[in-house]
C-alpha cells in the first residue's frame, strides 16, 4: 500500500470535516502509517500491512478508541480519540484509518524494559475494570493469518512455521493463566515521553488474555532467566513459566511478521 496515498485519503478526509491540513509529517510507516495532520493537533493512523492479516482491522482500531477513551475517563495518561473531526473507524479510498489527539513528545527519548515493566501493574490494574468486548485468542489470530496470507501469495518453506505453531497450541491452555484485558503489545515504542511524564498510546492490539503475554513483550530475550527477571521486575502476578512461554509465542508472531514484510 503506498503512504503518500495512504496520507491523502486522512487529509482529504479530516479537511471534509473542515480540519485543515497544510503540512502533513509521516511519524511512522510499517504496520499502520502514523501522521500528524500538522499544524492541526491531529494525528492519523491508516491501516497499512495491518490490513492484510487482519480482516477486521476496523474492529482493532476501534478497540484502540474505546480503550484509550475509557483508561482517560480514569486518569490514565493515554492519547486519546481526536476531538476535532470524528475519530473513527473510517474507511476511505480503500483505507481503514483513525484519528487521535496529537500530544507533543521527544521522540528521541525511550524508557527502558524495566522502566516499562515497572508501569505494568498500574496500567493493568485500570484495564481490568474495562468491560467492553475483546478478542481472546490475540497472537493466535495474528499468527493464522498471517500464515494464510503468506501461503496464498506462495512462499516456500512455511511447514517449519505450521509446525511450531502446532506446538504451542498443545501448551496454550496451560499457559493461559492470569486472564484479563492487556495492553496486548507494551513496549517501549508505545509510550510517549511528554513533558509531564510518559503517555500510553497504541491500545489496537488489546485483548482478553495472560498478564504473561504483556511481560513476554518486555523480555527481550529467550529462556527462563530472562523470563524469572522479567517477572521479578513486573512483581508477581505472573509465573515465569508462562512468560517464558509467551516469548516463544512472541518469536513465531515476530519472524513471520518478517516474512510478510518481505513478501508485501
Amino acid at each position: 500500500m503506498s503512504t503518500s496515498a495512504a496520507v491523502r485519503a486522512a487529509v482529504s478526509f479530516a479537511a471534509s470535516h473542515g480540519v485543515v491540513c497544510t503540512d502533513p509529517v509521516v511519524m511512522k510507516a510499517g504496520s499502520n502509517v502514523i501522521v500528524h495532520l500538522r499544524p492541526a493537533p491531529v494525528v492519523a493512523r491508516v491501516a497499512s500491512r495491518t490490513a492484510l492479516v487482519r480482516p477486521s482491522v476496523s474492529s482493532h482500531f476501534a478497540r484502540d478508541l474505546s480503550v484509550s477513551s475509557f483508561l482517560a475517563s480514569r486518569g490514565v495518561p493515554v492519547v486519546t480519540p481526536s476531538a476535532e473531526l470524528p475519530a473513527g473507524p473510517h474507511v476511505v479510498d480503500g483505507f481503514v484509518l483513525a484519528f487521535s489527539t496529537y500530544v507533543p513528545h521527544d521522540p528521541s527519548a525511550e524508557l527502558s524494559r524495566p522502566d516499562v515493566l515497572k508501569m505494568l501493574p498500574d496500567l493493568h490494574a485500570e484495564l481490568r475494570h474495562y468491560d467492553g468486548s475483546l478478542p481472546t485468542r490475540g497472537p493466535l489470530d495474528d499468527t493464522d493469518n498471517t500464515l494464510a496470507y503468506l501461503s496464498a501469495r506462495g512462499v516456500p518453506d512455511l511447514e517449519p512455521f505450521y509446525t511450531r505453531r502446532s506446538e504451542l497450541l498443545e501448551f496454550w491452555d496451560a499457559h493461559y493463566n492470569d486472564v484479563q484485558p492487556l495492553h496486548g503489545d507494551p513496549h517501549h515504542g508505545n509510550l510517549l515521553m511528554t513533558a509531564a511524564g510518559p503517555v500510553w498510546l497504541d491500545f489496537e492490539d488489546t485483548w482478553r488474555g495472560p498478564v504473561a503475554w504483556d511481560l513476554a513483550c518486555l523480555a527481550g530475550e529467550a529462556g527462563p532467566e530472562a523470563a524469572q527477571r522479567t517477572a521479578d521486575i513486573y512483581g508477581g502476578g505472573a509465573a515465569p513459566q508462562d512468560v517464558e512461554f509467551h516469548v516463544e509465542v512472541r518469536i513465531l508472531f515476530g519472524t513471520l511478521w518478517g516474512l510478510l514484510i518481505e513478501n508485501s
